[in-house]
């Protein structure tokens, strides 16, 4: 099987979309209601809740921490191939993007909880990275992105006279 070449691409354009300071209350406020309405729920005249709905995209959780001389990012992408997952990098963003393989059984559904909607995020980076240095690797639904810092990004040490 033939393994991507590149995981890591450079873009010169800006981030498709940034991310609103409510996306993660929203994340909170999804599973929160996970519990009342689950997946496959159907209630009184046939409600569909608008996530299960053809076109969701899901954002995995991410750590995104700066370091000396590189940003590292983790993602969490449960059911999901290494050749499912696309990365893409800018100076200050990092783009994600993966299609679990969701199996269908047959039969009716009692309860569907698994989601086999695809991934989708775009994060804004603390400083700006070398996208060509750039090193990946997943396991176990873990993507881990280590993203050296620009020359001119890296801190340094002043001293004091």
């Amino acid at each position: 099987m033939a393994e991507k070449q590149e995981l890591i691409t450079r873009e010169s354009q800006r981030p498709m979309a940034a991310r609103s300071p409510f996306d993660e209350m929203e994340r909170m406020m999804d599973q929160m209601f996970e519990g009342f309405f689950p997946r496959g729920w159907r209630g009184p005249a046939g409600f569909i809740r608008p996530e299960t709905a053809a076109g969701e995209v899901r954002l995995p959780s991410v750590d995104v921490i700066e370091r000396d001389d590189e940003v590292l990012v983790r993602a969490e992408l449960p059911g999901v191939e290494k050749k499912d997952i696309d990365v893409s990098v800018t100076d200050s963003s990092l783009t994600i993007g993966a299609i679990p393989r969701g199996a269908e059984e047959e039969g009716e559904y009692y309860c569907c909880e698994i989601g086999a909607a695809p991934f989708a995020r775009t994060v804004q980076l603390p400083v700006e990275v070398d996208g060509e240095r750039a090193k990946a690797s997943f396991r176990d639904g873990l993507l881990e992105l280590r993203l050296p810092k620009t020359e001119h990004a890296r801190r340094r040490a002043i001293s004091i006279e």
